[in-house]
């Protein structure tokens, strides 16, 4: 494929394109699916293909095939150049883009098991497993759904600036989404996903089954015991699952530069940040929110983006202040910087945007029993089952599902569905202290369109958040 694609970058610059890129993506792995205890199917996933994207006097065209052959890319080259030109005429402003430091690179995450050489019936003893421990709690659930996926991601990436980077990343899931009836009631879990770039060892190692039976007791004991949230102000300390939630959705997405600069109206929604913004005060001191896609394993993991510059940790928020916006090569040089290296497509036959990896709130310096000593009024929100934010990231809310009271220093009893209502920047302000422990949760990023969903990591350490208002349902 490395010929091929060198061929498709030559091809566009034959044709006039004064920047040419071709990416070539494969994809194989496999899911299964388990409900209620009987294994429901089995997925094969295969699928390859390379995109060309190029600028031609300002103006960006993108075309993409899955027939690789010399003929199917230089037609999609062609047509890629057809729709730069067409762009150019009707453009207010040339797209250009930042100057970089390009590297020839080859890198891989390594399996220890790989899932490669492992057969279907071994892998469906991980949801074997988590059946197993759900029902052996004891509690009534009567919907069980359970998924595994795997696949490994093989990309080769040019560009006429000199960049060639080819990249293989395993990654490898679990996903659970239970339902407990008891006394009457019923509570959920939904969707909850354990998720890694490596092999099946990480899955083995983080035990998902044991992450299933705590959220199933935690629900028999809510249904039992859960009893109505304090309202008005009070104090609220917000688990690494909710400011994980919190700075991707406050943080990560506002500070997208293409919804900055209103690329993405029409399609995942505005910002209220503006480039002036940058060196305000958005928080408290105590809150630094970083976008790693470095972090070994992570499932939001690369090394370098699909315009080849290199990654490297973006500290979006430091100690308060806005510190940097997520960029790639266009809006770096609308900012006069150079990428940051946020450029990603899920497949092929998008083109690369704007996008978060893994996204923190990183640790501070106060143990969890520091975080709540001194409350005399407060709920610990360990985990949400919905969240809502208008399109400009600033008005939002989030509800909780496995909540506790905070009375005079110690946690009681479950409290239901705590509400959380508040603005980005009261949000940020009102965080008075952090935790010492980070941990990370996975997910999958919507934006763009035609839709791109990618994986990422939500995380951080415990946040305290002081006197801010909640609602009962």
């Amino acid at each position: 494929m490395h010929e091929l694609v060198e061929f498709a970058v030559e091809k566009a610059l034959e044709l006039g394109a004064d920047y040419a890129e071709a990416r070539f993506e494969e994809k194989n792995g496999t899911e299964l699916v388990m409900k209620n205890g009987n294994a429901e199917g089995l997925g094969i996933l295969a699928d390859r293909g390379i995109g060309i994207r190029v600028l031609v006097d300002g103006g960006m065209g993108f075309a993409s095939t899955n027939v690789l052959t010399k003929e199917s890319v230089a037609e999609a080259v062609k047509k890629a150049v057809k729709l730069a030109k067409a762009a150019s005429k009707v453009r207010n402003e040339p797209i250009r883009f930042s100057e970089e430091d390009f590297h020839e690179v080859y890198y891989e995450v390594k399996m220890r098991k790989d899932f490669r050489d492992i057969p279907p019936e071994e892998k469906l003893e991980l949801l074997k497993k988590v059946e197993e421990e759900v029902k052996g709690t004891g509690v009534n659930v009567p919907m069980r759904f359970l998924r595994y996926s795997d696949w490994m991601w093989h990309k080769i990436i040019a560009h006429s600036d000199g960049g060639f980077v080819e990249s293989y990343i395993p990654r490898v899931s679990l996903t659970y989404n239970l339902v407990v009836f008891e006394n009457g009631q019923m509570e959920q879990a939904p969707f909850v996903q354990r998720a890694f770039s490596g092999g099946l060892e990480l899955l083995e190692k983080d035990e998902p089954w044991k992450w299933a039976v705590k959220d199933v007791m935690a629900l028999k004991r809510l249904i039992y015991e859960g009893q109505k949230p304090p309202e008005g102000k009070v104090d609220l300390v917000i688990s690494p699952e909710v400011a994980g939630i919190a700075v991707h959705e406050s943080v990560g997405h506002p500070y997208e530069a293409d919804r900055i600069f209103g690329r993405e109206a029409a399609q995942a929604g505005e910002s209220f940040v503006k480039p002036d913004m940058l060196g305000e005060r958005i928080g408290s001191d105590v809150v630094t929110v970083i976008e790693d896609p470095t972090i070994p394993n992570s499932w939001g993991f690369y090394l370098y983006d699909d315009e080849g510059v290199k990654a490297r940790p973006r500290y979006l928020i430091r100690n308060g202040i806005i510190n940097e916006f997520l960029t790639n090569r266009e809006y770096a040089y609308k900012l006069g910087q150079r990428s940051n290296a946020s450029a990603r497509a899920i497949n092929y036959n998008r083109e690369p945007i704007v996008r978060m990896a893994n996204t923190y709130l990183a640790p501070g310096d106060h143990s969890f029993e520091e975080l709540i000593e001194d409350i005399k009024l407060g709920v610990y929100m360990v985990s949400f089952n919905e969240w809502n934010i208008d399109d400009r990231r600033y008005q939002q809310r989030y509800i909780g599902r496995e909540a506790y009271l905070i009375e005079n220093g110690e946690i009681k009893h479950p409290v239901r569905r705590p509400i959380l209502e508040i603005t980005t920047r009261a949000l940020w302000s009102s965080v008075d202290a952090v935790g010492k422990e980070v941990e990370f949760y996975p997910g999958t990023c919507g934006k763009g369109e035609p839709g791109q969903g990618v994986p990422v990591w939500m995380g951080g350490a415990h946040a305290r958040l002081r006197d801010i208002p909640l609602r009962r349902p």
